[in-house]
C-alpha cells in the first residue's frame, strides 16, 4: 500500500477486498487526476489565433457588443483583449479560478452567477446563444503566456475585480516522482473603487508573451532564411517565398527592418482607410491574386499575422464582409438556385421567383436566420473583422458555367428510439453549397460547420472523407453548415475537430455527402446542356459567316443583281428533295463521292456537306458550272469534298 494512499482510497480497498467474502460489488462515481486535466489542457489549441479566438468567443458569451484585441505587432510583446460585456461578479470570479474544466454556462449554477440567461440556461443574459462549454477557456491564454491579468466589471458596481494569474505547464510539475497534488497556477485577486460605476466589461492583459509564439506570428522562419542568406541568389529565392502582403521583419533589435527602398511592410489597406474597408480591402486582394493563377492559398498572399485575422473572421459569429449567400435575392439571375432534397435517391429542385424583393433564404423555406451578430464587432488592431466569403461579381473562367450555383436544404433529426445518452438529443441545421469554377482562396475550398454562429474547426476540404471521385468538383465547392440544435456533443476537446463516430456527425456526414452527389449530378446536367447550347449557336455563327460570304460573292460577281441558287445534294439513302423556290440546283451526293479518288471511310459529315452546299453557290454565282459537263461537275465537287474529309479517307 502507497504510503500517499488517501483515507478514502485506503477504506474503499479494504471493501473490495471484502466482496471476495459477499455478493454485494462497491459502486462509487470516477474521479479525474488534476494532473491529467492539466496535461489534456495544456497546449491544446494548435495556433495563437486560437487561444485569441476562445477568448474573444467569451466575450461573445458575455453579450459583448464590441472587442477590441490589440496584439502589439509585430512585436507581439504585450497583447490585450478588452471587451463591453457583463463583467462578472466577485462570485463568478471565483467560481471560473476553481472550477476550471467545469464551466457555469448551461447550468442552474451559470443563471445564479449571472453568466447564464434566467429563462433558458443555454442562453446568455441577452439572449443569445452560448459558444462555449467547456469551460477551459483560460486554459487557451496558456498558447500565449502563462502570466496574465484579468480586469472585470460589472455595471452599478463601484469597484473593479483584478486578478493576476500565472499558470504552470504540466512540464512544470514533478518529474521525478508524482508526489503531491497537482496545481494549475496560482493567482492573486482585490478589488478597487473606480469612478465609473456605470461601465461594464472585461479586459485581459496577457504580458510576457511566450517566444515561440512571437516567433510564430512574426513568420520569424520565412524572414530568418533572408537573413541567413549566403548569396544574392539564396537572398532572391528566400525572398520570394515572402507572402504578398506581411507586417514586416523585425530585427534581432527589435526594429523594422527595410524590405525594400522605403518600404517597411506591405499591407492590402492603406493608412486612409477606416476599419471595415480595411478588412474588405483584405478580401478583395485575395480575389486579385487570383489574376495568372491557377489556385491561391493564403500563405501565398499573407504572411502568419494577417492569416490569424482572416481565420479569426471565419471563426466569428461575424456579418459577412458583403452579405450572406442565404440573403441575397434571387430574382436577378445571377446564380442557378435549387433546394436539395434529404432522401438519399432524391434531385435538387430549381428555386425560381420574380420577385425582386424575396431572399434565397424565404424562398428555400430556411426558419432561422444565421448567427452572424449585427450587434457583434470585434476590431484586431484597427481593422474591423467580417467573414471573408464573397459569392457575387467573382472573376469569370474558361468553363462553360458563368454562373455560380447555390445549393440549400435544412434536417431535423429525432433519433427516436434512441436513449439521449447515445443520440446526445435532436439534430437540426440549415446549411448551402456554394459552386464556382474557381474558389479563392484555396483554404475555402470544403465544409465549415457553424455551432450558433462560431467555428473552430474552419473548412474541411475532405468534405467529411467524401470518397467519391469528384476531386477537381469539390476544389470549386464552398459548402456552410449551420447547426441550430446539437453537435456540440460531438466536438472534441480542442472545439477544431469532430468526434466522426458521434451519431450526430454520421447524420451530418451522411447529408453532406448526399447533398454533394446532388450538386454533382445537377451540375454536370446543366453543363452539358450549355454546351449543346454552345454547339447549336456555333453552328448558327458558322452558318450566318458562310451565307455572308456567298452573298459578298454574289455582290462582286453580279453587283447584287444576280441570284444565288438553292443547292440540293440527294443520293439514293434520301431521294426526296427539299421543295425550294427559285433557282435550285440537285446533285448526286454518291456520284459526287465516288468521285473522291479515296473514298471516306465513312458518310461525309453534315459539317462538310453544309459548306461543300455554301461552295457550290459561290461556284454557280461565277458560272463555273456552265463551262462544265455532269460528270466533271460531279468531280470538281468531290475534289473539293475530298479535301475537307481528307482527316477520313481511307
Amino acid at each position: 500500500m502507497s504510503p500517499l494512499q488517501s483515507d478514502q482510497e485506503r477504506e474503499l480497498a479494504n471493501q473490495l477486498r471484502d466482496t471476495a467474502n459477499q455478493l454485494d460489488p462497491i459502486e462509487e462515481n470516477l474521479t479525474t487526476n488534476d494532473r491529467v486535466i492539466a496535461r489534456v489542457t495544456d497546449g491544446i489549441y494548435r495556433q495563437p489565433g486560437s487561444a485569441v479566438r476562445e477568448l474573444i468567443a467569451n466575450a461573445y458569451d458575455a453579450d459583448a457588443t464590441r472587442v477590441s484585441v490589440k496584439t502589439d505587432a509585430p512585436n507581439f510583446s504585450r497583447m490585450t483583449i478588452e471587451d463591453d460585456g457583463t463583467g462578472m461578479t466577485p462570485d463568478a470570479v471565483i467560481h471560473l479560478l476553481h472550477n476550471i474544466g467545469g464551466s457555469a454556462k448551461r447550468t442552474e449554477q451559470g443563471q445564479q452567477l449571472g453568466i447564464a440567461s434566467a429563462v433558458d440556461p443555454s442562453t446568455s443574459p441577452g439572449g443569445r446563444k452560448l459558444i462555449g462549454k467547456l469551460g477551459i477557456g483560460i486554459f487557451s491564454v496558456s498558447q500565449l503566456t502563462h502570466s496574465f491579468q484579468i480586469i472585470t466589471k460589472t455595471a452599478n458596481d463601484p469597484y473593479r475585480t483584478v486578478i493576476l494569474v500565472n499558470l504552470r505547464q504540466f512540464a512544470d510539475g514533478p518529474t521525478d516522482s508524482e508526489e503531491g497534488d497537482f496545481k494549475a497556477g496560482r493567482y492573486r485577486a482585490w478589488r478597487e473603487p473606480t469612478d465609473d460605476i456605470d461601465a461594464h466589461g472585461t479586459t485581459i492583459v496577457l504580458t510576457a508573451i511566450r517566444p515561440q509564439t512571437r516567433e510564430s506570428l512574426r513568420s520569424s522562419q520565412l524572414w530568418g532564411a533572408v537573413d541567413n542568406s549566403i548569396s544574392r541568389e539564396t537572398e532572391a529565392k528566400a525572398l520570394s517565398a515572402i507572402p504578398t502582403y506581411h507586417i514586416g521583419h523585425l530585427d534581432p533589435s527589435g526594429l523594422h527592418v527595410e524590405i525594400s527602398k522605403n518600404v517597411l511592410q506591405s499591407l492590402p489597406w492603406g493608412k486612409q482607410d477606416d476599419a471595415k474597408q480595411a478588412f474588405a480591402k483584405m478580401v478583395n486582394s485575395v480575389w486579385s491574386s487570383t489574376q495568372g493563377r491557377t489556385t491561391v492559398k493564403l500563405t501565398d498572399i499573407f504572411d502568419s499575422y494577417l492569416q490569424m485575422l482572416w481565420n479569426l473572421a471565419l471563426a466569428l459569429p461575424l456579418p459577412y464582409v458583403e452579405g450572406s449567400v442565404l440573403d441575397e435575392t434571387v430574382a436577378d439571375d445571377w446564380a442557378y438556385f435549387y433546394k436539395l432534397a434529404n432522401n438519399a435517391k432524391g434531385s435538387a429542385v430549381p428555386l425560381q421567383s420574380y420577385d425582386p424583393d424575396i431572399t434565397l433564404r424565404e424562398l428555400a423555406g430556411l426558419t432561422t436566420h444565421e448567427v452572424a451578430q449585427k450587434d457583434f464587432t470585434v476590431v484586431v488592431d484597427g481593422v474591423q473583422l467580417s467573414r471573408p466569403l464573397k459569392y457575387r461579381n467573382l472573376p469569370t473562367t474558361q468553363h462553360v458555367l458563368k454562373k455560380p450555383m447555390v445549393f440549400v436544404g435544412s434536417m431535423r433529426q429525432e433519433f427516436a428510439g434512441l436513449e439521449r445518452d447515445i443520440s446526445a438529443g435532436p439534430l437540426e441545421f440549415e446549411g448551402y453549397l456554394f459552386w464556382t469554377p474557381k474558389v479563392a482562396p484555396t483554404e475555402h475550398q470544403g465544409v465549415l460547420v457553424r455551432i450558433h454562429g462560431a467555428s473552430g474547426t474552419l473548412f474541411d476540404s475532405t468534405f467529411f472523407n467524401y470518397q467519391i471521385a469528384e476531386l477537381t468538383r469539390l476544389r470549386q465547392i464552398t459548402c456552410e453548415i449551420f447547426v441550430k440544435q446539437g453537435l456540440e456533443a460531438a466536438l472534441n476537446i480542442d472545439r477544431e475537430s469532430f468526434n466522426t463516430a458521434h451519431p450526430h456527425t454520421v447524420v451530418l456526414t451522411r447529408w453532406i455527402h448526399n447533398a454533394l452527389r446532388q450538386l454533382a449530378t445537377t451540375q454536370k446536367r446543366q453543363a452539358q446542356l450549355l454546351r449543346q447550347e454552345a454547339r447549336v449557336s456555333a453552328r448558327r455563327d458558322t452558318e450566318d459567316r458562310i451565307s455572308r460570304i456567298v452573298e459578298s460573292a454574289n455582290a462582286v460577281r453580279t453587283d447584287g443583281e444576280g441570284v444565288i441558287p438553292n443547292v440540293s445534294f440527294t443520293n439514293s439513302r434520301n431521294t426526296a428533295s427539299s421543295q425550294f423556290e427559285g433557282i435550285t440546283q440537285s446533285f448526286d451526293l454518291d456520284r459526287i463521292v465516288d468521285e473522291i479518288p479515296d473514298k471516306p471511310l465513312a458518310a461525309p459529315s453534315p459539317s462538310s456537306i453544309r459548306k461543300l452546299e455554301a461552295i457550290t453557290k459561290v461556284l454557280s454565282v461565277y458560272g463555273v458550272f456552265e463551262q462544265l459537263a455532269p460528270k466533271e461537275q460531279d468531280n470538281l465537287l468531290g475534289s473539293i469534298l475530298g479535301i475537307m474529309e481528307a482527316d477520313n479517307l481511307g
